[in-house]
């Protein structure tokens, strides 16, 4: 192994000229050996450099893909985890910022979710009676606590299905880390609010009495995305009374009132499209992360549509924010003189039991989509 020319601390005084342009020859140096992945909410001055963009899982599946020995997934912590559960021994996934975490998914820990799980065996047997979802905006573990369980995950694209597969199984769900996903795919699915309770894992017993635990057909975790929990539905209001012909388009991780109050409702990818394939002129309010939603207005400016953000203060995903060009040049650089900096590894009983829940996922998105 050889050492890098520069010291950690001497590629963050470096502008963000210097490293971009530093970074498109060590790209190219690196040729087919490197694969970039960039999620929809990253930076330009990072998001340029991408081979591939999309949602996480989305970018996870590109990455098992390719025969590139380092994968750099400029991300965050859960989707390069998943990455790396669903590629080879022999490549290398990397996180140009380990601090790259999500606050959402630091809201659910095995601790916590076990925790609950014992907690519910005092009033149900939750084996028999409790069948766990987990978002992909979660830790590996997480997926393996499901994947032992005979639960699954879901996309915020798939979350129907998944949802109504999980209820299939039995007759209720533990639903994390976001509720707010939870609470909007189980009510479009007809489930009634007042058969939902939030499990608020802060407290004893999730802060609900045994009559409501065994009332509750979906149990909520008390998690939520610190970017979509922003969007109100005054802000709806107070739009569409300036701009009464505009469509209102939100994230299921968005609040109850803004999805019920929202034209359309889904993933990064389907707000994408939507917006893609409506007519020129069009004017769209959308609630998701600032970084996606500027990008989306300077991509269709030419067919004169108007995309703004939702909230009336700025609000992007801080931690996907963390990857910046100073930290991709520290890793690609890194990686021409022979050294993997930064990688993701999940322990192999983990990735085991992680890959169960995925393939229980992949079996019901394709029994979904030969239904449809």
């Amino acid at each position: 192994m050889t050492k890098t020319a520069l010291t950690f601390q001497q590629y963050f005084s470096l502008d963000d000229d210097a490293c971009i342009a530093k970074i498109h020859e060590l790209k190219k140096q690196l040729g087919n050996e490197l694969f970039i992945l960039g999620h929809y909410y990253q930076r330009d001055e990072v998001y340029q450099f991408a081979d591939v963009t999309g949602d996480s899982l989305q970018l996870s599946f590109s990455a098992a893909k390719t025969d590139a020995k380092y994968i750099v997934f400029c991300g965050v912590h859960f989707m390069a985890e998943v990455a790396d559960i669903l590629t080879r021994p022999n490549q290398a996934v990397i996180l140009p910022d380990l601090a790259a975490g999500c606050s959402m998914a630091d809201m659910a820990n095995l601790r916590a979710v076990q925790q609950c799980w014992d907690d519910l065996s005092t009033v149900i047997d939750p084996d028999v009676s409790v069948t766990p979802v987990t978002y992909v905006n979660s830790a590996a573990d997480l997926k393996a606590f499901c994947g032992d369980h005979g639960g699954t995950l879901c996309t915020s694209s798939n979350a129907g299905p998944v949802v109504s597969w999980a209820l299939g199984q039995r007759e209720k769900i533990l639903f994390f880390p976001d509720q707010h996903l939870g609470r909007n795919t189980a009510y479009a699915l007809g489930i009634p609010l007042s058969d939902m309770a939030v499990w608020d894992y802060k407290k004893p017993m999730g802060g609900l009495t045994p009559d409501q635990i065994r009332q509750a057909k979906v149990l909520l975790w008390d998690g939520y995305c610190s970017v979509h929990q922003r969007f109100k539905g005054e802000h709806v209001d107070a739009y569409l009374a300036k701009y009464p012909d505009a469509q209102v388009i939100a994230h299921p991780e968005a609040c109850f009132e803004v999805c019920q109050k929202a034209h359309h409702v889904g993933s990064t990818s389907y707000i994408i499209e939507k917006i893609k394939e409506s007519a020129p002129g069009t004017r769209w309010l959308v609630a998701t992360e600032l970084n996606l939603v500027n990008r989306l207005q300077e991509q269709f400016r030419a067919e004169n549509k108007v995309v703004e953000f939702m909230a009336p203060t700025v609000c992007m995903c801080s931690t996907m924010f963390r990857t910046d060009p100073q930290h991709l040049l520290w890793v690609l650089d890194n990686l021409a003189h022979g050294n993997i900096v930064n990688r993701v590894q999940v322990p192999a009983k983990i990735a085991e039991s992680a890959r169960h829940a995925l393939s229980r996922m992949f079996d019901i998105t394709q029994a979904s989509t030969k239904a449809n």
